[in-house]
């Protein structure tokens, strides 16, 4: 089945190396129009900006990227649209779904079954919508479900989440990232409500895993045929590169290269960040950036003893199967 990008569907075999993590923007709409236009937002030279950094790591050889920005992180597919427009040997893959970390946004926590206004869970409805049809008028389908399970675990409003990102999973067979803390665990949480819905857990990423060095807790996880979202280089705050890449090595060593993907989490703008973005970040995480593992990572990997087969199930054919 053809996998649903920004400027139509490609099949599962020629998305090519395709890192699994990457935002294009990161965007509170309410902060941008109340306070960043005209002091760190500009949008003719964001998204020129975005269209030469992208295509800057479509010459690295990298085909595919996949966007896991939802409603919480700032997606607006018309602004990703006119990105894919000039991006034109990068395939960008969007999803849907919802990044909370505790409480449900308002507009659902008084609708669905037992709710005030009893009936179907909205969530799942547009979940389903945003994969079946496409995402508000603009014809792009998401390709994956995407939620949260943080430090705080399975609040009421994280767990009606998580339960939705599961049935719309049941009813389309589309696939789940979920961004999990490895200090706290929470991977274990998701992929155990997971598995009480009857997700098929070899269609689950468990983000943001990379960021331990656990080896029984990260085996524990593929285990139980999930992927670890090896995700978050250059993000040395969490995992340094080096202690990110012994784990990838001593992982592949003892057989789960076929349950890793890489990425960064890295985007061509947040706004967490402000004006600081461009300057600040720059010295405070300066390989938090597209190109770190294509520069650095890829040669670290193979000094340590991974195989060049082992690279490409992580950065092609994992890919593959996960949306095939």
């Amino acid at each position: 089945m053809p996998v649903p990008t920004v400027r139509g569907p490609v099949e599962a075999a020629d998305l090519g190396q395709t890192l699994m993590h990457e935002h294009v923007f990161v965007l509170s709409p309410e902060h941008l129009e109340n306070y960043g236009r005209g002091v760190w937002w500009d949008e003719e030279f964001r998204v020129a900006d975005a269209i030469r950094k992208l295509n800057a790591l479509a010459a690295k050889g990298v085909r595919t990227i996949v966007d896991p920005t939802v409603w919480g992180l700032g997606r607006y597919i018309p602004r990703i649209q006119r990105v894919a427009a000039g991006v034109p040997d990068l395939h960008i893959v969007v999803a849907t779904g919802l990044y909370c970390f505790e409480e449900l946004p308002h507009q659902y926590e008084h609708r669905g079954p037992g709710l005030l206004l009893d009936g179907p869970d909205p969530m799942v409805e547009d979940f389903v919508r945003d994969l079946t049809v496409g995402i508000a008028d603009t014809g792009v389908r998401a390709a994956f479900l995407k939620c949260v399970v943080e430090e705080k675990g399975l609040t009421p409003g994280v767990e009606r989440i998580c339960r939705a990102v599961a049935q719309a999973h049941l009813r389309t067979g589309a696939p789940i990232t979920v961004h999990t803390n490895a200090g706290a665990r929470t991977g274990t949480i998701a992929l155990d409500l997971f598995a009480k819905e009857g997700v098929d857990l070899t269609k689950v990423v468990v983000g943001h895993a990379g960021d331990s060095n656990d080896l029984d807790h990260l085996m524990s996880l593929a285990d139980t045929g999930a992927t670890l979202g090896m995700d978050r280089f250059g993000l040395d705050l969490y995992n340094s590169t080096e202690q990110r890449v012994a784990t990838i090595a001593e992982l592949c060593r003892r057989g789960y290269a076929d349950r890793m993907v890489l990425s960064h989490d890295t985007a061509c703008f947040m706004d967490y960040f402000g004006a600081a973005w461009d300057d600040d970040l720059a010295t405070i995480a300066p390989n938090w950036r597209y190109d770190h593992i294509h520069d650095q990572v890829l040669a670290m990997l193979l000094e340590s003893g991974v195989a060049q087969r082992h690279i490409d199930q992580m950065l092609v054919y994992n890919p593959r199967s996960y949306f095939a």
